[in-house]
């Protein structure tokens, strides 16, 4: 089509210049749209159906066949300087604005982009440009559904493709009155090039721009801007980032999410200069999160966690539920706010590192300690269930280490200190621990899924502020004593008033014969096989049932174990955790351990497993299986290793199983026909029977996950074992094989 112009052009005029019979017509061109402001009553025809969108479509083709012409790379034709001198694109942002006639804005937006895409001499630097451009971000994404927003979406990736390329174009875009103030004092190009000059009106009287009738044009005339007037602009009114964010809310999904992609492109640039800009002069950081505060608050202020939960999987480029998922009240909210804030994370994982770390602390103030944490240390039970359980949501979602290292600190504290038992919950995280530990079973199981969450997050405070600030030192071995003969020496099991000699002998024991002192390896350790065994010989052989059915055991546990202690480690290799625990000096005075407020709520929940209700036993034994996976020396040794000398007063994990073992035989003497009621209920919670109300169901169900528990820790410990060992190539023992 340009060639076809360009041949027309030199047909009608002979041997005149080419260059000038393109001005001629480009100013015909722009003569005969603002003619029609002067001719034209009818106030009602569409501008389609005027020859203005023709009119701009030839100018245009002009504009482009011109620079393709040019000789000399980066000069400005004459067309392109007459547009410039003569404030063409100020004029079409005016009668934009007017929407003069219906539909002349959505002309203009397609105008300026096509101008800017197309034409690859630098425009944006120029005043007569970026002005206009600015007035035009102005008229966009201000009004929801506007009829414009394809042609905004349009204009707006024209301008964060431009910026992407060309960093330093931002302040042109996003400036606002005293950035153009100081731009006029320098040596930016806000006039045309000396070339246009010399195009005087008398050789082309056509080059003057026509004199608008007020009586005939006053919706133009009206708003034409003064010749001195500045952008109106600040940094907190409509500009690039607040249009680019009203679009990001259309109801038309391909606008929103070119608009998301946009933004993320913005967000992206490489320059520091530029991203500092963008951070302390433009409203993007405030812009993005306040959307993601007001979408949380037109939230229900209940939601089931259960329906929080089955939301997995929402994204900022798919923020719908999928369809055929069962609907709860606030459903379409709920998946609003987990896509936003999907979106939120993936601009902080792609945008500058300046960027990021703003927009960041950005959510982390305004939505984390404004609004989550009144609600998560609220008095009313709902309101902590509901913020717990889209706090979880929200950990799943986390994926940039930035926002992450901000969640991190919200949840655990800056710094974390050991702690003693007197401390009270003066921070977010004791209260949270308390919760775990809550007269509210729901409450307490759905905090406990805040922190399994929490765990399987990639920053090594979690766990250093969770367990291994108050393990260090080891502290809970017994100093300066010889190493026990057995491990039922190390737990004190003789003084213990559950374990009478009758049941060491009849039931915890395969024999009456004492058993040997535990292997150890050449470097002291115990070896694993005496571990797992310790662990599968736990429970007696009258509370176990899973051999009566046809079900995978043991091995199965080793499995799953051995996939996720693989993830685990990959997770935790860059943090440098050393391969052993630091020796002890046995002339080291014993000091008091405490275990650590997270530990003592774990171990008091796990001792009351036969009291409590199943749903809530299987959380308290996933998050401990989750804390027993990780490869760091003291977790291993306090979680894993029975044969530990614990110092007086202290508990593992494994003493806390040992004494539950003997309430366990305690209450099975109260139970009648305990094997068959056993069995009964494990049935119902395979689903192979009908589950009925037993007689006893709670501490029968507490039994069941206690068997299942200390299978899973037997294959945690197998798994883990040194790769140096000679134990490595050992096949799994058997199940109850000592």
């Amino acid at each position: 089509m340009l060639s076809r112009l360009g041949a027309l052009l030199q047909e009608a005029v002979g041997a005149r210049e080419p260059s000038i019979d393109l001005l001629e017509a480009f100013v015909e061109h722009w003569k005969g749209i603002t003619h029609y402001y002067i001719e034209s009553t009818d106030e009602n025809t569409p501008a389609k159906k005027t020859d203005i969108p023709w009119r701009l479509r030839q100018m245009l083709d002009i504009l482009v066949y011109e620079e393709r012409q040019q000789t000399a790379a980066g000069e400005a034709g004459p067309c392109l300087e007459y547009l410039l001198q003569h404030k063409i694109l100020e004029t079409l942002c005016t009668l934009g604005k007017a929407e003069y006639p219906p539909g002349m804005r959505q002309q203009v937006f397609q105008f300026f982009s096509k101008v800017l895409a197309q034409v690859q001499h630098p425009l944006l630097h120029y005043l007569n440009v970026h002005r206009p451009v600015q007035k035009l971000l102005r008229l966009g994404g201000t009004v929801p559904g506007s009829q414009t927003e394809k042609e905004e979406v349009q204009f707006t990736t024209v301008l964060c493709s431009k910026i992407q390329q060309d960093p330093a174009l931002l302040t042109y875009i996003l400036e606002g009155k005293k950035i153009v103030s100081r731009k006029k004092s320098s040596k930016e190009p806000i006039t045309l090039p000396r070339e246009a000059a010399s195009i005087q009106d008398k050789d082309h009287p056509h080059s003057k721009s026509p004199d608008l009738s007020p009586c005939k044009a006053q919706a133009l005339t009206a708003q034409l801007p003064a010749e001195t007037e500045e952008p109106d602009g600040g940094v907190g009114e409509s500009n690039l980032i607040t249009s680019l964010i009203g679009l990001c809310k259309s109801k038309k999904g391909r606008v929103a999410l070119k608009a998301q992609e946009n933004l993320l492109l913005l967000v992206s640039v490489a320059s520091q200069a530029a991203a500092t800009y963008l951070v302390h002069s433009s409203p993007c950081c405030p812009a993005i999160v306040e959307h993601l505060c007001q979408l949380y608050q037109s939230m229900p202020t209940f939601l089931d966690p259960a329906d929080i939960a089955a939301l997995e999987g929402i994204s900022w480029r798919l923020p719908s539920a999928p369809s055929d998922e069962a609907s709860f009240p606030g459903k379409d909210a709920l998946a609003a706010f987990l896509g936003w804030f999907d979106y939120c994370d993936h601009l902080i994982t792609e945008a500058h590192v300046v960027v990021a770390d703003a927009l960041a602390k950005a959510v982390a103030e305004k939505l984390f300690m404004e609004i989550l944490q009144p609600h998560l240390l609220h008095v009313s039970e709902q309101s902590v269930l509901t913020s717990t359980a889209l706090l979880t949501a929200m950990l799943r979602q986390l994926r940039s280490p930035a926002l992450l290292r901000e969640a991190v600190a919200f949840l655990l504290g800056a710094d974390p200190q050991p702690a003693a038992p007197e401390d009270g919950p003066r921070t977010l995280c004791a209260h949270l621990i308390g919760h775990c530990d809550h007269l509210s079973d729901e409450i307490s199981i759905t905090t406990l899924r805040l922190f399994e969450e929490l765990l399987q997050k990639p920053h090594e405070q979690v766990l250093r502020s969770l367990v291994l600030c108050n393990l260090e030192g080891r502290h809970y071995v017994a100093r300066g004593s010889p190493e026990p003969e057995s491990y039922e020496d190390t737990l004190d099991l003789e003084e213990d008033p559950y374990f009478t000699d009758g049941f060491l002998n009849s039931s915890f024991q395969p024999s009456a014969k004492p058993p040997p002192a535990p292997a150890t390896n050449s470097d002291g350790k115990t070896a694993v096989t005496e571990i797992v065994n310790s662990f599968l010989c736990l429970v007696p052989e009258e509370a176990k049932t899973s051999a009566f059915l046809e079900e995978t055991g043991y091995d199965t546990y080793v499995h799953d174990a051995y996939g996720l202690f693989q993830e685990c480690s990959s997770r935790v290799s860059p943090w440098g955790w050393p391969l052993g625990p630091t020796p002890l000096d046995p002339h080291e005075p014993e000091r008091p351990f405490f275990e650590g407020h997270f530990l003592r709520m774990l171990f008091d929940r796990m001792s009351r497993i036969l009291e409590q209700p199943y749903s809530l036993n299987l959380q308290v034994t996933s998050v401990l299986s989750r804390l027993a996976l990780f490869p760091h020396p003291l977790i291993h040794e306090y979680l894993l290793d029975p044969y530990i000398n614990l110092a007086p007063g202290c508990r593992s994990l494994f003493s806390v199983l040992v004494r539950v073992i003997g309430d366990l035989m305690q209450r099975i003497q109260r139970v009648p026909q305990f094997p068959g009621k056993l069995l009964l209920v494990r049935k119902q919670l395979m689903g192979q029977v009908p589950g009925e109300q037993l007689d006893h169901q709670t501490l029968l169900q507490g039994v069941v996950v206690l068997e299942e528990f200390c299978k899973e820790l037997a294959a945690i410990a197998f798994v883990k074992f040194p790769p140096h060992s000679p134990h490595l190539h050992l096949s799994p023992p058997q199940e109850g094989h000592v």
